[in-house]
């Protein structure tokens, strides 16, 4: 099948862990030119540099800290000077971080929650906007979670809010870069396991309790993740924007 990636340019950011490794290989498999932010996956990184290489695609790994503006703006550059240009920007970086109910919140665990999950996804695709809007049919996904959605568990007050927060910006871009040529989507995951975020922040108690109300009677993984980004990216003729795909096997739907 023909999914129109085959030498499009494409940055992904934390492109060497969890979903966001298994989004790198799918568009390497697809042909595309990479990009690879990460931020301590280095091994990771260069490895799936190698990989591009054998598939005859170019590739770099670009390290950096999102939440600071002079990084956000490094790792444009470097995907400019190594790839040529860009056509399609995945903001996957994020992260839990840690639980904490409201009563125990400290002002500044909810500011870092909020720099990790949304400031560094207004840099980076502010810095990729002038890039992106040179082509005629960009497109830019961002990650959320059925977090946003529903709220989370107890203890994921900032991250759920900071994803419904990626909901709301996904919604206003797709109306400020229409025009641009640039279509912008989000996508909603739900429980995946076998990346860090989940072994590091759900129990196999919590997990197997999500599990039994699934209607589909499974967990996802990082490859159902992955072919719903892809999809959203290419879109063939390009008519989806500001929509947000729900990835949780039918445990929420709306």
């Amino acid at each position: 099948m023909n999914t129109k990636l085959a030498g499009k340019n494409v940055l992904i950011t934390a492109g060497a862990q969890g979903i966001g490794e298994a989004i790198t290989k799918h568009f390497i498999a697809q042909g595309a030119n990479v990009a690879i932010h990460y931020f301590s996956s280095a091994d990771t990184a260069n490895e799936l540099v190698e990989i591009a290489k054998t598939k005859k695609v170019k590739a770099v790994a670009v390290k950096g800290d999102l939440t600071k503006d002079v990084d956000a703006n490094h790792l444009i550059e470097e995907t400019i000077s190594a790839l040529g240009g860009l056509d399609i920007l995945i903001n996957n970086a994020g992260s839990l971080v840690a639980r904490s109910l409201l009563e125990d919140m400290q002002t500044d665990f909810w500011h870092k929650v909020m720099d990790i999950n949304l400031t560094s996804m207004m840099l980076v695709t502010r810095a990729a906007e002038p890039y992106l809007s040179k082509n005629t049919n960009s497109s830019i996904v961002n990650l959320a979670s059925l977090a946003g959605r529903k709220g989370g568990h107890p203890g994921s007050l900032a991250y759920a809010t900071s994803k419904g927060a990626i909901l709301t910006f996904t919604r206003a871009l797709a109306t400020e870069y229409g025009a641009k040529g640039i279509r912008v989507n989000a996508v909603a995951p739900g429980l995946i396991l076998g990346t860090l975020f989940h072994d590091t922040h759900t129990t196999k108690e919590s997990a197997a309790n999500t599990i039994a109300g699934i209607p589909i009677e499974r967990a996802g993984n990082p490859d159902d993740v992955a072919r719903a980004v892809l999809y959203l990216a290419s879109e063939f003729d390009g008519f989806i924007t500001g929509a947000t795909l729900d990835i949780n096997g039918g445990v929420y739907n709306m």
